[in-house]
């Protein structure tokens, strides 16, 4: 995957920032594993596919600027930072880094390291 690193992280991000929850998932091997911040793991493409489409729901936007990453055999690490458009045009921006477990190009563990709990904040 190595040649291709690069494409492939872009076009992930690009399915996530674009709030498309199929092509996100065919990132995903059926059995993947996904952890969101603080959230319990979520097992199965299935059940990840409901619980981020319920995510963008609850949020206007998001965009991830990726800085970094590193790609090793079996895994792609990456780091930088997400702005979240909320329902009423507010924005939070924070850091994130993300943990890919792979399966030849499908993710088989997604961890994903972010504090949103500023997000659903009351003003």
């Amino acid at each position: 995957m190595a040649v291709q690193t690069a494409s492939w992280v872009r076009d992930l991000f690009i399915s996530i920032d674009s709030q498309d929850t199929p092509a996100f998932l065919g990132f995903l091997a059926d059995n993947v594993s996904f952890r969101f911040g603080n959230a319990p793991v979520v097992d199965g493409k299935a059940a990840v596919g409901e619980v981020v489409s319920g995510f963008f729901k609850s949020i206007k936007s998001l965009r991830h600027e990726v800085i970094e990453y590193w790609a090793h055999p079996g895994s792609v690490v990456c780091h930088g930072e997400v702005t979240y458009t909320r329902h009423d045009a507010s924005t939070l921006t924070v850091p994130f880094a993300n943990i890919l477990k792979l399966d030849g190009s499908l993710v088989r563990e997604y961890i994903i390291f972010v504090d949103v709990s500023a997000l659903y904040a009351s003003a």
